[in-house]
């Protein structure tokens, strides 16, 4: 493991070194907040941004995305013949993405890259990404990550971990991509001997912040239907109004809808986010919708969550803490609440 230290005059140059080799995507700030966007020529990541309203998972999930074309004109030879979109070429490095981010990356990897089936468009676009890391000194007070198997410095899924030290960062070495864009970049100066106990210490402050938490050590040893049939959902979630707007904001939602799309006679077929929380979502060709009531949508969001995750891939909730379906729902419901809730029933 190595550190290399960045004063942050150089920061800007080395940038403008790695975007030779590299798309780079960043924080940008947008109206009161910030988004990660693909920074154009000259355009620099906002590294003192607080929080965006949305994840940077449409990196490897993007919110449309055409997998196919197609033609309908019988003059042409491969007409009605589904044509495989190439991937975009280039490597990708995605600054100042958070760690918890980064873990929830991992946690969808999950369902689209696993012994039973392995999504290609998924993975062709994780494989080119870099991930540049910047830990969290000031988590929010909506900030649960430390009970949710990450936290403000954690490293799972990063190629390196920036540690903002005041007039440098400290780049913390953690695989070849990593390295790799280092020295596109041009930096390599090494930290020093006492750089692991700075990221050490403010590690260790950051979490020590963070005081909102969640439990779920009981919730594997529930049976489903137990929990399905619960008492509380209808009080729980009286007030969600299917919105949707959790299952955007969350960086480990990955529900999707395939359309085909034609104008003349060229089409395409798209992968577009969806929601869990719409009625359409799962209703039947035959008119039958199982989850025909807007709680029982809701229901099903933190059961996929807080339970079949956790009974399917014994890897902890499907959820990172991160907090923004806390901070952006207009009904106030809180997955913390709702955790403990399933937890102590």
């Amino acid at each position: 493991m190595s550190y290399i230290r960045i004063a942050k005059a150089s920061w800007d140059g080395g940038l403008e070194k790695a975007r030779k080799a590299y798309e780079l995507i960043g924080p940008v700030p947008e109206k009161d907040s910030h988004k990660y966007a693909v920074l154009a020529a000259g355009q620099l990541p906002d590294m003192g941004f607080k929080s965006t309203k949305l994840s940077p998972k449409w990196v490897v999930f993007p919110q449309s995305e055409v997998m196919f074309e197609y033609t309908l004109d019988e003059s042409k030879a491969n007409h009605h013949i589904l044509q495989e979109v190439p991937a975009a070429p280039g490597a990708r490095a995605v600054i100042g993405i958070r760690p918890y981010d980064a873990k929830a990356i991992q946690l969808t990897k999950m369902n689209f890259d696993n012994k039973d089936y392995k999504d290609p468009f998924w993975l062709r676009n994780y494989e080119r990404c870099t991930f540049v890391g910047l830990a969290i000194n000031e988590p929010s007070s909506t900030d649960f990550s430390t009970s949710c198997g990450t936290g403000p410095f954690a490293e799972e899924g990063l190629d390196v971990l920036l540690v903002d030290a005041g007039d440098a960062f400290i780049a913390k070495v953690l695989t070849d991509k990593g390295k790799k864009f280092l020295s596109e970049a041009g930096f390599a100066e090494e930290a020093g001997a006492d750089a692991a106990k700075a990221v050490e210490d403010l590690k260790a402050k950051a979490e020590a912040a963070i005081t909102s938490k969640v439990s779920y050590n009981k919730i594997a040893g529930k049976t489903i239907m137990d929990l399905y049939d619960a008492p509380f959902w209808k009080d729980v979630l009286f007030g969600c109004i299917n919105c949707g707007t959790c299952t955007y904001a969350c960086p480990t939602c990955w529900c999707f809808d395939i359309q085909d799309e034609v104008k003349g006679t060229d089409g395409v077929r798209v992968r577009n986010w969806d929601s869990c929380m719409t009625g359409l979502f799962t209703h039947h060709a035959s008119g039958h919708n199982p989850r025909e009531h807007e709680w029982e949508r809701t229901r099903q969001r933190f059961m996929h969550k807080l339970k079949y995750f956790v009974d399917k891939y014994d890897a902890g909730l499907m959820c990172v803490g991160c907090g923004r379906c806390v901070e952006q729902c207009p009904a106030n419901i809180d997955i913390r609440t709702v955790c403990n809730t399933l937890n102590d029933f």
